[in-house]
């Protein structure tokens, strides 16, 4: 213990009589981590606002009916014609529509299974929104709104309005932002609404829906999914997609298949459907931690130079330190607690830096009209990133301590004292 004390004292005098030198090293050490913490803590949440656009947006299964041609034809039933090749040709879907048979069922064995975090069914219906003369081309979706909130958020993309009244005011509409400007449809406006079937009704605007995505916000708008129905002419069991959140998104893909064979119905999972967003994500990912790790290699290297000159410029003192009795062991401890010092108290203040470069940047405006309810830029505060930080330093700052107290551990305190 106490050859312990003593080591750290004279580490603590080398460290003082070179103070600058220290301080140049501590302050490597705090830069690189307070930008390794400000960097990951952005661009991380610049990436989890992206995501959220699209992805928390996204179902991890969604289950539908898919308009297709039938793949049998009665020819193909049919004993007589068996074994013989029969072409068919200008096949026509079957007009099944997108319907999900038995949908409710559906909706209600998936809510069973313990794998599954929600349930949150729809019914989706083309329409045209007509304004004078003129008819535009749009998408109702009918939801159930306390589930499509609980799994998808649905409010946050609301920018003006509640989404609770598409349940509480009958025949109410959330209009795309796009779709409301070319209106010029205002809160508390009706908009007169025909399906393609020809289906007319005048629906109450009580709220704005903006994704951030013109394409959607153009077209899409949201009801209550007894409007949407009634707006159809069908019954409170008719459903065309049913939009599932698992409690693991990994087994998304397996399921999917599972629920396709299942039900009878198509399904997707979130992988496939939003394969090339999720690979953006990673590279930009692997691009925020290689860049902010060099920042702290970079750090690292210039400990390595301040104690490898150290070294040099204390060789006699080295020589004294072995010629009294010092061991080549306690000589490279010496240095390597010189390194751990400059690492710890470097390291300490980069965690503060950083959480300060943080707080500022979460505080500057960042308002786009493609994204209503960011006002600041996006800042990941997660302790891991701090945690992180300070334990890649300690690593760096050991080894580059080690490095050059190991040579000094070698030296020959004989060839020192001669050659002065």
């Amino acid at each position: 213990m106490a050859v312990s004390r003593l080591i750290l004292s004279i580490s603590k005098t080398l460290l003082l009589a070179r103070l600058k030198q220290s301080i140049v090293a501590a302050a490597g050490v705090t830069f690189g981590i307070a930008m390794f913490i400000t960097l990951m803590g952005f661009m991380t949440g610049l990436n989890s606002m992206l995501d959220g656009l699209m992805l928390n947006r996204t179902p991890h299964v969604r289950l539908y009916n898919e308009i297709k041609a039938s793949e049998e034809q009665p020819i193909n039933l049919s004993p007589d014609y068996a074994g013989e090749i029969n072409i068919v040709r200008s096949v026509k879907p079957q007009d099944d529509g997108k319907e999900i048979y038995n949908g409710p069922a559906i909706v209600k064995a998936l809510r069973a299974d313990p794998r599954v975090l929600g349930v949150a069914p729809k019914a989706v219906a083309q329409v045209f929104f007509n304004v004078g003369v003129t008819d535009l081309g749009g998408s109702i979706h009918g939801i159930e709104v306390i589930n499509e909130e609980a799994l998808f958020a649905l409010s946050t993309y609301v920018p003006q309005g509640n989404i609770t009244d598409l349940e509480n005011i009958n025949n109410s509409v959330l209009l795309g932002k796009g779709l409301a400007e070319k209106m010029l449809a205002d809160i508390g406006d009706v908009v007169p609404v025909t399906t393609a079937r020809g289906q007319r009704m005048n629906l109450k605007v009580v709220g704005y829906f903006q994704s951030g995505v013109a394409d959607i916000d153009n077209m899409q708008s949201y009801a209550s999914l007894a409007t949407a129905q009634k707006l159809l002419g069908k019954t409170n069991s008719y459903l065309t997609d049913i939009q599932v959140k698992l409690y693991d998104v990994e087994l998304a893909p397996e399921l999917a298949k599972e629920f396709e064979a299942k039900f009878g119905t198509e399904a997707v999972d979130i992988q496939a459907a939003n394969a090339q967003f999720e690979t953006g994500t990673n590279v930009r990912n692997i691009i925020t931690y290689a860049v902010s790790i060099t920042l702290l290699v970079v750090a690292g290297f210039g400990i390595y130079n301040i104690l490898n000159m150290m070294i040099y410029e204390k060789m006699d003192s080295i020589a004294i330190l072995k010629a009294t009795g010092f061991s080549g062991k306690d000589v490279r401890n010496i240095f390597i607690s010189l390194s751990l010092i400059i690492g710890i108290t470097g390291g300490l203040f980069g965690l503060l830096l950083g959480f300060v470069f943080q707080l500022l940047i979460d505080q500057v405006p960042f308002e786009t009209d493609a994204l209503p309810t960011i006002k600041t830029y996006p800042i990941n505060y997660s302790a891991s990133y701090y945690l992180i930080g300070i334990g890649f330093a300690m690593v760096t700052t050991f080894l580059a301590g080690w490095l050059p107290a190991r040579k000094a551990s070698k030296i020959d305190p004989v060839v020192i004292i001669r050659g002065k």
